[in-house]
């Protein structure tokens, strides 16, 4: 049933003017469709152009087919997604596309009036992000999976399909082909990226073999494992309000004193918000593990603190530590 793609539209209210990030695939085509239903003559779409593979152009083509065929403005963005050594494909591309947003919300000229942006990502995406996660041994910040709504350089974002299962959203995307907005549209509604099928990639691989075997098992595990997602980020919420309420405590940055004063628990969560707030860097589970161990075992002015975390280093400077790059 597309009830709840429709229920999840009419309870959606964004900043107006608002743009969606529109790849060529039926999730972006679906929410696009629908927002330029219900707002019209404010809604426009967004498409990256990776560079990353062949078929690039195809769906650039695409979007211009279907954006002319619903009246709604196209702007086609061009990015060198490539990723450096180390540094995953999808967080390269992910990085690529807010720089990409943020230059487009710094655009006086014809775009300046776009307050949000909305992103097609839905039910089934979320329960994938939770199983990645699992699969990667990630703390409640990467179990809390996908936020709904977010602020990044000024910009809004939102989800509003989180709660969508994606077959829903293609049953309604084909009742539009058949009897809505759609009818007459010469090519189909949207085109399937074939990099979707590389199981190279260990978010396809979940898709591709795991997801059905839950279904058959578990045919409502996609709902339930959403709703875990939320206690996780419940959770997360109010570690961040202690984490907070100690950083006041320790300082900034961290004096080590104070820190020994802190259970060990709450040594790692004070830190872990401290690098992530202050230097956008978190460290790996064994970083942290070393960090807090050097915190407790330094006790006299000679003992000495470096540790890698990130692009830099955790530091002792006198009394207190700090992180610096390296």
């Amino acid at each position: 049933m597309s009830d709840s793609f429709e229920l999840a539209i009419s309870s959606f209210q964004p900043q107006l003017p608002m743009a969606v990030a529109y790849s060529g695939g039926a999730d972006s085509a679906a929410l696009l469709l629908a927002c330029a239903q219900k707002w019209p003559g404010q809604i426009s779409a967004l498409h990256i152009h990776h560079g990353l593979q062949t078929a690039a152009d195809d769906f650039v083509a695409q979007c211009e087919s279907f954006c002319a065929h619903i009246d709604v403005p196209l702007r086609v963005l061009h990015v060198d997604a490539r990723h450096a050594a180390g540094e995953s494909p999808e967080a390269a591309a992910r990085t690529a596309r807010y720089v990409a947003f943020k230059t487009l919300a710094g655009d006086n000229i014809a775009y300046d009036a776009i307050k949000s942006i909305a992103v097609g990502q839905h039910l089934d995406d979320q329960v994938e992000t939770l199983l990645l996660a699992l699969s990667r041994g990630a703390g409640l910040p990467g179990l809390s999976a996908m936020p709904a709504q977010w602020v990044r350089d000024g910009i809004t974002y939102y989800r509003p399909l989180l709660g969508v299962r994606a077959a829903d959203m293609r049953t309604w995307l084909a009742a539009q082909a058949q009897f809505g907005l759609l009818k007459g549209l010469k090519s189909a509604p949207f085109i399937e990226d074939p990099s979707n099928q590389d199981e190279q990639f260990t978010r396809n691989r979940i898709r591709a073999r795991l997801m059905p075997a839950l279904d058959a098992a578990f045919p409502q595990f996609r709902e339930t494992f959403a709703r875990s997602a939320a206690h996780a980020a419940q959770a997360q919420t109010l570690l961040e309000e202690v984490a907070a309420q100690d950083l006041t405590h320790v300082g900034q940055p961290p004096a080590i004193k104070a820190l020994q004063q802190l259970s060990p628990a709450r040594q790692v969560n004070v830190l872990r918000f401290w690098l992530k707030s202050a230097y956008k860097v978190s460290p790996s589970t064994v970083q942290m593990d070393e960090l807090v161990s050097q915190i407790k075992a330094c006790t006299t002015r000679g003992h000495q603190i470096r540790i890698k975390v990130g692009l830099g280093f955790v530091q002792r400077h006198g009394l207190q530590i700090d992180w610096q790059a390296a």
